[in-house]
């Protein structure tokens, strides 16, 4: 045998949460100092109101049942609640928080979401030529995406999805036909 390593992709369908993974969580309750978000996990994560940047017992952050939130795992092992928190090491939000009402949410394989997180992406560089948007993605398969007009955000949300099953020839031809070249 050659010895090689291979590496198997699954279209793996739940997500397992993994500690430092950045993911999208959808509050689903207040339960006294914490929130309860739904991760897409076996159970739900939890929160603390001041795992936020400037939080403290006086100044809490204006968390809603139903608001989208972008954070990070602290604690996250078969044994243990899976905890979130919203900041960094050093106290920052570096980003995370709660995520914009006027965006859209929806669901990719976890497989694409990896594809998209490399480095120096080619479909996120393509797509940015189309029109400005904003983004965020969490490990979760979760894709948060606002355009300036709601039909050029679901263009990208089409796109996006369509990404799952195109070549990088057809995502081209497919960009090409949308700019107009």
């Amino acid at each position: 045998a050659g010895g090689g390593a291979y590496w198997v992709d699954s279209q793996q369908k739940r997500y397992v949460p993994v500690k430092g993974d950045h993911v999208i969580g959808i509050v689903t309750a207040k339960a006294g100092d914490v929130f309860r978000l739904d991760v897409g996990g076996s159970e739900p994560a939890s929160l603390s109101y001041l795992a936020f940047e400037g939080a403290t017992k006086r100044n809490r952050p204006n968390v809603q049942v139903g608001d989208l939130i972008y954070g990070q795992f602290v604690v996250a092992n078969k044994d243990m609640e899976p905890e979130m928190v919203c900041i960094d090491s050093s106290g920052k939000s570096s980003g995370m928080g709660i995520i914009g009402q006027d965006g859209f949410l929806f669901k990719v394989s976890l497989g694409l979401i990896r594809k998209l997180l490399a480095p120096k992406c080619e479909i996120i560089q393509e797509l940015s030529q189309l029109y400005p948007f904003e983004l965020v993605l969490g490990m979760n398969g979760r894709i948060w995406v606002k355009a300036k007009t709601v039909q050029q955000t679901l263009i990208i949300v089409n796109i996006l999805e369509a990404c799952e099953y195109m070549t990088a020839e057809q995502r081209k031809q497919a960009l090409a036909k949308l700019s107009g070249n």
